[in-house]
């Protein structure tokens, strides 16, 4: 296999299924049919491997990476199923950190070319078909699935795990999920099953009690992360990691109950060296010191609070670049742009990317300094020409601006 065959056959999956993280909507297919017919086509891999299921509206990233770290640092061999990718596509499927081997995607890919006429699977099914194949071939102790979109209708959801956790709830995609907190929380309530601890950790009373009410109808043992204790820190930085590293204890405490070993200093060590043991980056990145250039891919209202309220927080003059899909609704997100800052524009090179001119007339209100530019590229190369040491360079807003800026300069940084 040559790299341009595996690009090619990549290209193939993008182009053969509509990928929700560019065509959206379109390319959403709700419902457990498709991937159950999928999975028996391969002999239902996911059932041969033991697995651990995570939703949430934000966080699922980060919990699921500092739990492969710290099961890793505990001498398992760990699966990981994320998404987006921000460069490569392998990304989404690891194996203790390890992106998943090239060749057995080209492969993988030339089987699903072959597919009965009557499986017709999303771009999304696809891959996490292949993620289950590979974790099975990888004989691995753990395969840590994280949630695509929503969690009741998601593919992932044909899995049987040993525990799962849901992280937040909070407003996003609600053209597919639902208008309200509690239709998005019933959507993610779909993941919890019978006899399967589900570990919850959003603050918020109403989540708890939609969670609660469905883990008791399914007599699956509720536990409350947002009460756990801890002073532990992580290398993966912002301020919102201490809720995430909560839900990643309670969830250890639930592997070491059916009776895998896991130590205090391989939990210590394991939060300490997220970077190194997964390859995880995208939040809260830091990109450069100097100057200070910090990457994050929250998206929707509640991470970007999070996000804003801790730029606010750093005493230096900001350069922020965003840019967003046509799904956001940009005037929530100009009510939280950090301050001291003047902000760059720009549209993602993706279909779903918003042209910054669409929503100009909300930046001439905010009364902000801004420029809008063609690219990601355009608007970082401008920032840094502006940017001193004693200033700060910020980009976000979408998975799709992190990934193209790190696709870029993250080779020639290094």
């Amino acid at each position: 296999m040559t790299s341009e065959q595996y690009q090619e056959a990549v290209d193939w999956l993008f182009v053969q299924a509509p990928n929700y993280q560019t065509d959206g909507e379109k390319a959403y297919k709700p419902g457990l049919d498709n991937i159950t017919n999928l999975c028996a086509f391969f002999d239902n891999p996911q059932e041969k491997i033991k697995t651990i299921h995570i939703g949430g509206t934000n966080g699922k990233g980060s919990s699921s990476n500092m739990l492969a770290s710290i099961l890793q640092n505990a001498g398992y061999k760990v699966g990981l199923y994320n998404s987006p990718h921000l460069i490569d596509f392998t990304e989404r499927i690891k194996v203790n950190g390890k992106n998943c081997d090239k060749e057995f995607v080209y492969n993988f890919i030339l089987k699903l070319k072959n597919l009965p006429e009557a499986i017709r699977p999303s771009f999304f099914e696809f891959t996490t078909i292949m993620a289950f194949e590979y974790f099975y071939q990888q004989q691995v102790d753990f395969a840590i699935i994280e949630v695509g979109l929503g969690g009741r209708l998601d593919s992932t959801n044909i899995i049987k795990p040993l525990v799962a956790a849901i992280t937040n709830v909070q407003l996003d995609h609600q053209n597919i999920l639902g208008n309200t907190i509690e239709e998005i929380a019933g959507e993610k309530a779909g993941i919890i099953k019978n006899n399967t601890p589900i570990i919850s950790g959003d603050e918020n009373e109403i989540v708890k009690n939609i969670l609660m009410t469905k883990a008791d109808k399914e007599k699956a043992p509720f536990i409350d992360a947002s009460l756990v204790k801890t002073d532990l820190k992580s290398d993966l930085k912002g301020n919102y990691q201490q809720k995430n590293i909560k839900v990643v204890l309670a969830l250890i405490e639930e592997l070491k109950k059916l009776g895998f070993a896991v130590s205090s200093e391989n939990i210590e060590n394991g939060l300490l060296h997220v970077h190194e043991n997964t390859g995880f980056i995208g939040r809260w990145f830091e990109f450069s010191k100097n100057p200070l250039i910090i990457c994050d891919t929250a998206h929707n209202q509640a991470g970007l609070e999070l996000v804003f309220a801790q730029l606010n927080s750093i005493n230096l003059h900001k350069h922020v670049i965003l840019g967003f899909v046509n799904d956001k609704k940009i005037d929530e997100v100009m009510n939280l742009l950090p301050e001291n800052s003047e902000f760059y524009f720009a549209k993602p090179s993706i279909s779903r990317g918003r042209d910054p001119k669409e929503y100009e007339d909300l930046l001439i209100e905010a009364k902000i300094i801004y420029k809008i530019f063609d690219s990601v590229q355009e608007a970082y190369f401008t920032a840094k020409q502006q940017c001193t040491n004693e200033e700060m360079i910020f980009i976000g807003g979408s998975n799709f601006v992190v990934g193209e800026f790190l696709e870029k300069n993250l080779e020639i940084s290094r």
